[in-house]
């Protein structure tokens, strides 16, 4: 598979997603996205307040030392292994991108979570109203070397995601992992008129992944036609028969026999 490829990836689950939930998903998936794992000390306190009201959550002793063991467990599988990094603070995406680095992994910040103990720390979704800051996470996620992706949302009120793909292109970011939220019609707003090349835009150079509602061959239709490059699946990651089905859908799409695949106009959004 070239690297412009459509693929699929399983996306990160809370307290769910390690190296055997990797693991299980491998013979369906080319990527595999860990995590969320929080880094530092105000974004694990917020974890924290999450278990406390039943939220599973990664909350290792030294996270480093968590991501570099499921790493490691994951050497020997095909897929492309990545780890959703959460952190109130710059230092700690860092160094967590520098151990994806040294494992040829996929360092994903996390501007995604909107649980109110999150935001009030400064992460996930309170980094898209923070175009600044997110791109600097991102700038020292990717001058380790490490492949950067950034886990967005759509439907925040306030944020203008085109405005914020151009700003963590330009930081460095190589991915842009899109949870469409139920407007799939989104990701033709980021991909819109790049193959036609109408404007130089930042965003264009990046790889975008669709996420959120996946589960066969006519969501991955929709979102092909629509101009991902490829698709992530959340909860069906843990559901066997689920993944094959949408692995099947993404293998038509990569041999060009998937409607929407070949360039065609997207569908109509929903009014």
């Amino acid at each position: 598979m070239s690297e412009r490829d459509p693929f699929l990836a399983a996306a990160s689950l809370s307290g769910a997603a390690d190296a055997d939930w990797a693991r299980a998903a491998a013979p369906h998936v080319d990527a595999a996205v860990l995590g969320g794992i929080a880094l530092d000390p105000a974004s694990r306190a917020a974890a924290r307040d999450l278990v406390a009201r039943d939220r599973s959550e990664f909350l290792p002793a030294d996270p480093l030392a968590w991501i570099d063991r499921q790493l490691g467990r994951l050497a020997d599988t095909p897929l492309r292994p990545g780890v959703n990094v959460r952190s109130a603070t710059v230092d700690p995406v860092r160094e967590a991108a520098r151990v994806c680095a040294e494992r040829g992994a996929v360092c994903e910040v996390n501007a995604h979570c909107r649980q109110p103990e999150l935001r009030a720390v400064g992460c996930g979704e309170s980094l898209l109203r923070d175009a600044d800051r997110l791109a600097e996470y991102v700038s020292a996620a990717a001058e380790t070397g490490a492949t950067t992706s950034v886990k967005v949302r759509a439907e925040v009120p306030g944020v203008d995601l085109a405005a914020v793909a151009d700003a963590v292109a330009d930081a460095g970011a190589d991915w842009l992992h899109v949870d469409a939220m139920d407007s799939e019609a989104v990701v033709s707003e980021l991909t819109g008129g790049r193959e036609r090349r109408e404007a130089e835009r930042p965003r264009d150079g990046l790889t975008v992944i669709a996420n959120n509602g996946v589960r066969g061959r006519a969501t991955v239709a929709e979102y092909a036609a629509y101009g991902a490059d490829a698709v992530s699946v959340g909860r069906p990651s843990e559901r066997p028969a689920a993944l094959s089905r949408v692995a099947d859908a993404v293998a038509a799409w990569r041999e060009g026999e998937l409607p929407g695949s070949g360039g065609a106009e997207p569908p109509e959004a929903p009014p």
